[in-house]
């Protein structure tokens, strides 16, 4: 069976074979990596395509860079993306640079955490979190 899979670089959907999940895994278009162990930084439209696509668990931080618990948990969702690669993407959304994403998604305070899977939104959570805590959560997608 196959995962549909958005290229956070390019915005292509890909198919990824199930054994190929987090394992090197590129796109089919650009060559990015589809998985990487590092937070992924995004726009809205690649926001857009990818939750209504994936099938992979994708986890987005609202932020700004002016806010301080944004400053704060940056380094623990970090973290927590290393240890989730080829569970799920860990990526992040400017909403200084995005603000119709904040409309568009219902974002009432920042830092605020989303998850998508499956073209639907499966779990939120707005505060500062540590990296175990983003862990736990990030499963639960």
């Amino acid at each position: 069976m196959a995962k549909k899979v958005t290229c956070l670089q390019c915005a292509q959907v890909n198919r990824v074979p199930d054994e190929k999940l987090g394992k090197g895994a590129k796109c089919g278009t650009c060559g990015v990596g589809l998985f990487s162990a590092k937070v992924t930084e995004i726009d809205l439209p690649t926001l857009k395509k990818a939750a209504r696509n994936d099938d992979v668990p994708l986890v987005v931080d609202f932020w700004a860079p002016w806010c301080g618990p944004c400053k704060m948990m940056g380094p623990q969702f970090s973290q927590a993306a290393g240890q989730l690669s080829g569970l799920a993407r860990l990526v992040k959304l400017n909403t200084e640079e995005h603000p119709k994403a904040g409309a568009l998604y219902g974002i009432r305070g920042i830092p605020t955490m989303v998850g998508f899977k499956g073209g639907k939104e499966t779990k939120r959570q707005s505060g500062a979190m540590q990296a175990g805590a983003i862990i736990n959560w990030a499963r639960q997608v």
